[in-house]
C-alpha cells in the first residue's frame, strides 16, 4: 500500500491491520515478517513526524494568542 501521503489515521489503521496479522498468524515466514515489521517502522516514523508537525503548529497557534 505506496500512497503519495498517508494520513495518520490511515498509518495507524493500517499499523493496527498489521499487528493484528501478525498476532493472528502461526505460521512463521520470516520473509512476510520482515516486510511488516519494515512497513510497521516506515509507519510509526510517519506517525511520529506527523504528530511532531501537529505539536508544532500547535505552539505557534498558542503563542499567537498570548
Amino acid at each position: 500500500m505506496t500512497k503519495a501521503k498517508l494520513s495518520y489515521t490511515e498509518a495507524v489503521n493500517e499499523l493496527e491491520t498489521i499487528l493484528t496479522e501478525l498476532e493472528s498468524n502461526s505460521e512463521v515466514n520470516m520473509d512476510v515478517i520482515a516486510e511488516k515489521v519494515k512497513r510497521a517502522a516506515f509507519l510509526m516514523e510517519l506517525c511520529k513526524k506527523q504528530l511532531h508537525e501537529l505539536d508544532e503548529e500547535l505552539e505557534k497557534m498558542m503563542e499567537h494568542l498570548d
